[in-house]
């Protein structure tokens, strides 16, 4: 009897020093990975500010021996891009990474499949506009756009209540409603130059792409979704 107690004992020690080391591993595995994770982006990619990452399932070392994990979620917050062209900044990035094979020397990492959710600024809408417009929450799902254009020689500023939608998986447009002076011979053309525009959602994981857009107070909610999503190159 006493030989069992002991072996119990033994036992229960040796879980709590394999549980122990099993999230000392994932704890390191982590700080790793948030230190190497790559945005990527329409044109030369782009890279996370600050990234957390979270390993889910236990046990994590029969995970990594294996070179896969069960899950993994991933925010990505302050993505600076470096598209040359007109690019729409993402503030933070929220995903859920599934199924993620590790490459060899663990220098990749690829999810065979992926859903999050990436949260635009009006801020960062406004800088993807052009110089002087400005973008703004409208209320009932809409943005207002304000510009101002020259006509016959005169400054004159206007608001618009415009929708956003997504062009593809990667771009979205913003364009007005209704524009004051509509019916008028180049007034509408001229006040859309300046409040329509449309950009690509730029410094996603490479892999992810645009769904559904919500409009809410804070700025643009998007759905993402994707498959052979890279969170490391």
């Amino acid at each position: 009897m006493r030989a069992l107690r002991i072996l119990l004992v033994l036992l229960v020690v040796l879980g709590a020093v394999f549980v122990a080391a099993d999230r000392a591993a994932v704890y390191f595995a982590e700080s790793e990975a948030e230190d190497r994770v790559v945005a990527g982006g329409s044109e030369g990619g782009g890279s996370a500010g600050r990234a957390e990452i979270s390993i889910k399932g236990f046990p994590f070392l029969t995970q990594l021996a294996a070179s896969e994990l069960d899950r993994v979620d991933v925010t990505l917050t302050d993505i600076r891009t470096e598209a040359a062209g007109r690019a729409i900044r993402v503030g933070e990035v929220r995903a859920q990474l599934r199924d993620v094979k590790l490459g060899s020397g663990y220098s990749t990492a690829t999810a065979a499949r992926a859903t999050g959710t990436a949260v635009v600024s009006y801020e960062d809408l406004t800088a993807a506009a052009e110089k002087g417009v400005t973008v703004a929450y409208g209320g009932d799902g809409k943005v207002k756009v304000t510009g101002t254009v020259e006509i016959l020689g005169r400054p004159i500023s206007r608001s618009v209540l415009s929708t956003v939608t997504r062009v593809d998986g990667h771009t979205i447009k913003v364009r007005a409603d209704e524009v004051p002076g509509e019916g008028i011979p180049g007034v509408e053309d001229l006040v859309r130059t300046r409040t329509d525009f449309q950009g690509d959602v730029d410094g996603l994981p490479k892999g992810l792409e645009l769904q559904k857009i919500q409009v809410t107070e804070k700025g643009l909610e998007i759905d993402l979704n994707g498959s052979n999503v890279s969170l490391m190159d």
